[in-house]
């Protein structure tokens, strides 16, 4: 565990998301009949949002790949790793040594531990996350946070097969409707423009945490040697981790990127709510679920959200869909396009909720 290089501790992230994502059992592999179909149905979605957004859907984004959950969380940590890194970066660097402060042979020995245990704290609490994620996930951007332009869209058919029975849905039609919505995610986030700003408030969130070191020794002392269960879960509770103190700095970052990511589920909104209709037999109905899935997140979901900045509640979603009704009441649809295409596209939190500046700003630039 402790042989790793580094302030995270990727090999227990990997083996540890994998494992809490199939429950450590094995997983069948998908039904080549059933790859094809969404080949197919992929092909229809990439139609609608290219015309829908004016996005070109690179040949690169061009591609569908129906993941297992253990896929899924293989690729989502590769994806997060940057950002995780910058996270650990920030909590081994609470267990530095004070200068100038002369510490006692206990306190060191504390101090030392947490330094030493901080990777595989954080590689721990990366793979549940993820490993959590993975079990409910229908595609990628359950987080909406960049993925590698290059990288196809990851389906997990296993959640989405089960949320259809689940809710007595059609499943082509909730297989369509759930690709266009990734697909409409991955292609307005991997705009360089928004991948840029997205990337930087993430990382200023998380290289913001002033995290209490002793929270962490705290919490080391309660690891019983006689049960060998006490460490997994000491190491699994996220407080841990997020007795991390949150700064100003950190609250004012946070709604920067809580307005961006408002403006852009309200676009992925506005395009589900012009082609759903269009591609679904019941729209209301798929739309509804969905709804309420979103609604439905766990604690281990809003812990991630909590991690890496990303404030997804009814209240984001419902600012985005009054922006850009805002935007489309102002001016047109087409306008909506200076969010991906202008360097500093994305509203700030004022223009959020007031449209209007944001179309005065983009105009005055131009």
């Amino acid at each position: 565990m402790f042989q790793s290089g580094g302030t995270l501790n990727f090999d227990i992230a990997r083996q540890t998301g994998l494992w809490v994502a199939t429950g450590g059992q094995s997983e069948s592999n998908v039904d080549p009949v059933q790859r094809i179909r969404y080949e197919e149905l992929f092909a229809i979605a990439a139609l609608h949002v290219g015309e829908s957004t004016g996005l070109v859907i690179e040949a690169a984004a061009a591609a569908v790949q129906i993941a297992t959950r253990a896929e899924w969380a293989a690729t989502a940590l590769d994806a997060y790793r940057p950002i995780l890194e910058q996270l650990a970066t920030a909590v081994g660097n609470a267990n530095d040594p004070i200068a100038g402060v002369e510490v006692d042979e206990a306190t060191g020995f504390l101090g030392g531990l947490g330094k030493m245990m901080s990777p595989v704290l954080i590689g721990m609490q990366a793979g549940v996350m993820v490993g959590q994620l993975a079990q409910r996930g229908l595609g990628p951007y359950d987080l909406p946070l960049p993925r590698p332009a290059n990288a196809p869209l990851q389906i997990v058919a296993t959640n989405l097969d089960a949320f259809a029975e689940a809710w007595d849905l059609p499943i082509d039609d909730l297989r369509l409707w759930v690709l266009v919505e990734e697909l409409s995610f991955h292609v307005i986030l991997g705009a360089p423009a928004v991948r840029a700003r997205i990337e930087e408030l993430v990382g200023e969130y998380v290289r913001g945490f002033s995290v209490d070191g002793s929270n962490i020794e705290e919490h080391l002392g309660e690891i019983d040697p006689s049960d060998a269960g006490s460490l997994e879960r000491i190491l699994g509770n996220p407080e841990t981790l997020l007795g991390a103190i949150q700064t100003d700095a950190q609250r004012e970052t946070l709604t920067q990127l809580t307005a961006g990511v408002a403006a852009i589920i309200g676009v992925v909104d506005h395009v589900m709510s012009s082609v759903g209709p269009r591609v679904t037999g019941q729209p209301q109905m798929l739309a509804e679920a969905l709804r309420r899935r979103r609604q439905g997140k766990d604690e281990d979901q809003r812990f991630a959200e909590r991690m890496l900045g990303l404030s997804l509640g009814p209240d984001t979603r419902e600012k985005g869909v009054a922006f850009v009704e805002g935007v489309i009441e102002r001016a047109d649809p087409d306008a909506l396009a200076h969010l991906w295409n202008k360097k500093a596209g994305l509203p700030t939190p004022a223009e959020i909720n007031a449209p209007g500046l944001w179309l005065a700003r983009l105009e005055f630039e131009e």
